[in-house]
């Protein structure tokens, strides 16, 4: 792979255009190839393209999404002859009088279009160091973990395609893009012409150095997290050892982030203790000055951890055997029982600072940037609160969609409550079990009554006895506080 993308912003803005023009949006790729469209490799391509009907957003989808030349008067006819040349300008195609041939794919990531380098894992020991991916696993569970809303200034570190910029551009007056590889910030400079972005300020510099001295109301970083003993690939390794990378990730992150200012990494971190696994990242956010929730995902011991990193070796026994024993052999000689991949989100707030864990699913996680708010916001509040006890004295909603489960044996004749759940069905889709009774008062937090009056309420109703009313009080208040930290309740 020896080419180099072109920040032409004026060829750019005609490709953009002719795109939009086609509908050559997310929606789009997916009606055409599937569900699963997005999750196509280079092996599933010959399927793919036999899904897709002979029309212009067709021949779009065939060249640009899956990679395939195509012919230039086809590619003309679809797009426009003019837009056919912009992309050779961009660096992207090789535009000839027969026929174009990706260098690159634009893939569309909602209504916007993203520019990066071929499949990635297609012949993975072939892409250079400087490779730079579009919209991947780890892209979209950024996305989804970031708060948005209007801001002053947005900052995303080891920026790749620029995805996380241009998504915070949209709601930040301006947006500064970091990243050590010259290559990325041509894609983000192309990728954002693309789109339109004139508020995008590119930076080359390893992490924070080019903003030195400068603070942010949201920080993005899906950098190069991966515990490795490599350094391959810009997008992957990130050259210290174990998990410094994502500490130093994490320490100056909170360094940069303005008053009431959010930041979303992306790390991993290491652990000696399997049960103890939790362990580094409280440190690095113990001094932080910021609110934290520590989010793992995946906690895995040192072979499984290289086998997750080097799959695109699966097929080759001897190189694949080879790299397996020099993780592993890494690893060991640091002490290192598992290896877990996560985020960390932060609020920086004035006072005493708390710290939250709890484990996510990236395939069920959705757009959470609203419910991330709320759960920082109520922490604030609850900060507030003397004792617990005082919570009973707040006036506090359900907000979002919640789901309340109970469930039934009646394997004994009449039906007997087993279990309760309350279950946040949007965002991060986590959930917790309720003791009995109190989904009932989570069910009636309406907003107007007090939580003290709402179970006092639910307990006369109930028949409760003065010692089972006082717990019904207890384990109230401990359920509406966990859910408040959730962002699935609000004070009001």
């Amino acid at each position: 792979m020896s080419w180099a993308p072109i920040p032409d912003r004026a060829a750019a803005r005609v490709v953009g255009d002719a795109l939009r023009r086609v509908g050559y949006t997310e929606d789009s790729v997916i009606e055409l190839l599937g569900e699963d469209g997005y999750a196509v490799t280079s092996d599933d391509v010959p399927v793919g393209e036999r899904r897709l009907p002979e029309t212009r957003l067709g021949t779009v989808v065939r060249a640009l999404f899956l990679q395939l030349p195509v012919d230039t008067p086809e590619l003309a006819h679809a797009i426009g002859r003019a837009a056919v040349d912009a992309l050779a300008a961009t660096g992207v195609a090789e535009v000839g009088e027969e026929e174009v041939v990706l260098h690159g794919r634009i893939v569309p990531v909602g209504d916007l279009f993203v520019a990066s380098d071929d499949f990635p894992g297609a012949d993975a020991e072939q892409d250079p160091a400087d490779f730079v991916a579009a919209y991947t696993p780890t892209s979209k569970l950024c996305d989804s973990l970031t708060p948005r809303g209007p801001v002053d200034r947005a900052l995303d570190i080891g920026t790749g395609s620029g995805v996380q910029a241009m998504l915070s551009a949209r709601h930040a007056r301006e947006v500064v893009a970091t990243d050590v590889n010259e290559r990325a910030l041509a894609f983000t400079e192309l990728n954002a012409a693309l789109n339109g972005f004139t508020n995008i300020d590119c930076r080359l510099g390893s992490l924070f150095e080019p903003v030195a001295g400068e603070t942010f109301d949201v920080i993005t970083s899906n950098a190069p997290f991966v515990v490795s003993p490599e350094n391959r690939w810009a997008y992957r390794d990130g050259g210290l050892e174990a998990d410094q990378f994502s500490e130093l990730i994490v320490s100056e992150a909170s360094k940069h982030l303005s008053e009431g200012g959010f930041a979303t990494l992306l790390v991993s971190w290491v652990g000696e203790d399997e049960e103890e696994s939790e362990e580094r990242p409280l440190e690095w956010v113990e001094d932080s000055g910021c609110d934290s929730w520590i989010c793992p995902i995946y906690a895995l011991d040192p072979l499984d951890h290289a086998v997750r990193w080097n799959v695109h070796l699966a097929g080759k026994p001897e190189p694949f055997g080879a790299v397996l024993d020099t993780w592993t052999s890494y690893l060991e000689d640091l002490g290192v029982e598992v290896v877990t991949e996560g985020a960390i989100l932060l609020h920086r707030r004035t006072g005493e600072n708390t710290a939250r864990i709890d484990v996510i699913d990236d395939d069920v996680v959705d757009h959470a940037g609203n419910q991330i708010k709320r759960a920082f916001e109520a922490r604030a509040h609850l900060a507030e609160l003397d004792k617990p006890s005082d919570l009973l004295e707040q006036r506090i909603s359900v907000v979002g969609l919640v789901t309340l489960e109970r469930e039934l044996d009646a394997e004994s004749g009449r039906p007997v409550v087993v279990g309760d759940r309350v279950q946040i069905a949007e965002g991060m889709n986590l959930g917790i079990d309720a003791p009995n009774h109190t989904i009932e008062i989570v069910e009636a937090l309406d907003g107007e009554a007090t939580v003290g009056d709402v179970v006092d309420a639910t307990a006369a109703r109930l028949g409760l006895s003065d010692s089972d009313a006082k717990r019904l009080r207890r384990e109230s208040v401990d359920l509406v506080r966990e859910l408040l930290e959730l962002g699935a309740l609000r004070f009001t």
